[in-house]
């Protein structure tokens, strides 16, 4: 059954520009797969019938959306239902692409089935969980293993070998040393937690899979099918004037309005970075550079509302609180992010010496905006429709009907054509030819990779709930900080200063904090962002809480840092696709997206090691101010401000090493926010700006 396709477009229906050249848009191609995975690409009837599926699945996922599903069958049909297309897109092996075989079709029925018994045995499958039969453990063992082998093929070995870690953990403990040590479990109590209970596959994870991502996934598809996706870029494009700095602006100002409805960083790198790279390089940007502000622009993407990227509905869910209120703690540092990307580029602006762009658009900011306006509604929606007091699901649910009703404000926006009733050919043929119905596809077939991720951290969360291994490394990791912070104290007391038991509980506070941003760092280099942030929320999370941390602002610290993924090797896919479109160095590409990124993201420290940082979060306790609010947001712009100057190596000119010196100094001063760190940044701020003041004449651009 061989059959080959025209191809689905990038992440989420984003697909790289034909002015790419040929081998950069392979690169790209591959990059975007190697976050999705390589999919099948079929043509004729087997097309239609995978497109029909997915249409399918997609409205199934609207209808439990406004109708109440019993958890066990959502759950469970969510799982089969994803698994089942999984297997029919995601080869075994490269050289099997664009064929479908007799055991893809298979193993995609093995995983419908373990649906359909759920289906058969009813209500008496739960209710059996105490006493299992063989079956229900081999159903267990068959899903377990079914899973694996969908992460295999759609996100690699790597995620493979930490969901078997975790479970070969489970077996073992009885003879692992202390700590780690527990009872241990055998094949029937696994199986049963993982398949017969909502503390393993059909946990957290997928319970979000099921009600938000696939959701979001299709409202993002309809955002782009309708056209607003190119509207937001022709906006920032035209909103830009022709300075220096209007090139890195426009990519800015793009990136946070195409990455807050996409929520995928590769997806906007590549869609702004195609347009955007030879704007960047007439103003003077270097290939490295420019992909680096690209792939920088697209991690904003990740930590932008509404979407925030897949992981910040898994945030609600742990924290038990609205979507609506993770999206506002969310606000304050997406600000401090585009603000600190802003001004790197107008430091970028001097330091390359670059040069007026003019910006080719037919239509001006206010034609624009006259003519397209109804995209900003569709935007602002889900917002919207939350504050109306609708819950999240049916909040996504209205915003899809809203953006499909005002797409039709315009024709050349409409999801389906104004003639469909009237126009030539079968009616059945343009429904299949029109926008809907390749967004309601992609909306399912887009998701594929996070609904199988999903399903296999699930087996993570129930591996840990199981066996205690959160309390467990928790105790680790506070433990290495005391030693740390012995240490430290220990170090001060030699040098005549004393050191009193408050100080001695921070700086072991600050070390538990530096080894939870290592342990999510580490863990985000092999695994996706999701992946990563489930993992590190059962396991690091828990030690940050013990420790007095406000449970919502360790779970957004984690979440920060899980982010990093995107960028760290070797899975820095925004850099890696950046740098395909520069034809700049991959790794260099990397480190300079770090040099952008990097400022914003030692504000996340503040949500943890001081009571005040917690106002980032508007997370204000009676006690607080709006004062102390301004202030705290303040003295993050200020540090981030001076970080990233020092980054740049310019502030009012060229600085020099000291200078740098003493503006990251006076910025991480800034960070920790307290009056005697703050007085202190200052003075080290305004000592690198006296000097520069002092320096008569600027060193030369580059």
């Amino acid at each position: 059954m061989e059959n080959n396709n025209t191809g689905r477009s990038g992440a989420a229906g984003h697909a790289p520009a034909t002015d790419l050249s040929a081998e950069a848009e392979q690169r790209v191609t591959e990059l975007i797969e190697a976050e999705e995975g390589a999919t099948n690409r079929f043509k004729g009837w087997l097309a239609a019938g995978i497109t029909l599926y997915a249409i399918g699945v997609s409205l199934f996922h609207l209808y439990g959306a406004l109708y109440v599903v019993p958890a066990q069958f959502f759950r469970t049909a969510h799982v089969a239902l994803i698994l089942f297309l999984a297997y029919l897109l995601y080869p075994v092996a490269r050289r099997y692409r664009n064929r479908l075989m007799w055991w893809d079709v298979g193993l995609a029925l093995l995983a419908m089935s373990t649906l359909v018994y759920v289906l058969i045995e009813s209500w008496s499958f739960a209710e059996r969980n105490i006493a299992p039969t063989t079956l229900d453990v081999v159903m267990g063992w068959l899903l377990i293993l079914l899973i694996l082998e969908a992460t295999r093929r759609s996100s690699g070995w790597i995620m493979v070998f930490v969901i078997g870690s975790f479970l070969a953990y489970a077996f073992v403990g009885p003879w692992l040393p202390v700590p780690w040590t527990h009872r241990g479990y055998d094949l029937e109590r696994l199986a049963v937690t993982m398949y017969m209970t909502v503390d393993g596959i059909f946990g957290t994870a997928v319970d979000v899979s099921s009600s938000l991502i696939i959701l979001f996934t299709i409202y993002g598809a309809v955002l782009q099918y309708s056209g607003a996706g190119k509207f937001f870029l022709d906006f920032s494009f035209a909103a830009m004037g022709s300075k220096p700095s209007n090139a890195g602006r426009t990519v800015v100002l793009s990136s946070f309005l195409l990455g807050g409805p996409s929520g995928s960083g590769v997806a906007t790198t590549v869609t702004i970075g195609s347009v955007a790279y030879p704007m960047l390089k007439k103003a003077g940007y270097p290939p490295n550079a420019a992909g680096g502000l690209l792939a920088a622009g697209g991690l904003g993407a990740i930590i932008s509302p509404p979407v925030l990227g897949a992981a910040a509905f898994i945030i609600a869910e742990f924290l038990r609180v609205s979507y609506l209120e993770v999206i506002q703690m969310a606000i304050i540092p997406t600000i401090l992010y585009y603000l600190c990307l802003f001004l790197m580029v107008e430091f970028d602006a001097r330091k390359f010496g670059g040069s007026n762009v003019a910006i080719e658009n037919p239509l001006s900011v206010a034609q624009l905006a006259k003519t397209y306006w109804f995209h900003f509604l569709s935007l602002v929606a889900i917002i919207i429709y939350m504050m109306l007091g609708y819950s999240p699901t049916a909040s996504v649910f209205y915003a899809i009907v809203t953006a499909f009703v005002v797409s039709f404000f315009h024709r050349d926006c409409a999801l389906l054509p104004y003639d469909l009733l009237t126009g030539a050919g079968s009616l059945w043929r343009r429904i299949a030819d029109s926008r809907l119905t390749t967004a309601l596809r992609e909306g399912t077939v887009g998701m594929l990779a996070v609904g199988v991720t999903c399903a296999g951290a699930g087996i993570i969360v129930g591996v840990v709930t199981l066996t205690g291994l959160g309390l467990k490394f928790s105790s680790i990791v506070i433990g290495y900080a005391e030693t740390g912070a012995s240490g430290t104290v220990a170090l001060f007391q030699a040098v005549g200063l004393n050191v009193g038991d408050a100080m001695f509980q921070q700086t072991r506070l600050l070390f538990t904090t530096i080894f939870t941003a290592l342990i999510v760092w580490i863990v985000g280099l092999a695994v996706p962002v999701t992946a990563s942030y489930i993992i590190c929320a059962v396991v690091a999370a828990p030690a940050l809480i013990k420790l007095g941390v406000p449970d919502f602002a360790a779970h957004m610290f984690i979440f920060y840092y899980a982010v990093l993924s995107e960028v760290s090797p070797p899975t820095a896919l925004s850099p890696f696709a950046a740098a395909a479109i520069t034809g700049g160095d991959p790794y260099r590409t990397t480190f300079q997206t770090w040099k952008y990124t990097l400022p914003a993201f030692v504000v996340p420290f503040m949500f943890v090691l001081q009571p005040e940082g917690t106002a980032l979060l508007l997370k204000i306790p009676p006690e607080m101010s709006w004062w102390t609010v301004a202030w705290v947001a303040l003295s993050a712009l200020i540090g981030i401000s001076a970080l990233a100057a020092g980054a740049e190596g310019w502030l009012l000119k060229r600085a020099t090493t000291a200078e740098r010196w003493l503006l990251a100094l006076g910025g991480l001063c800034m960070v920790y926010t307290s009056p005697v760190t703050d007085v202190a940044g200052l003075a080290l701020i305004g000592l690198a700006v006296a000097s520069q003041l002092l320096r008569r004449q600027p060193a030369p651009a580059s």
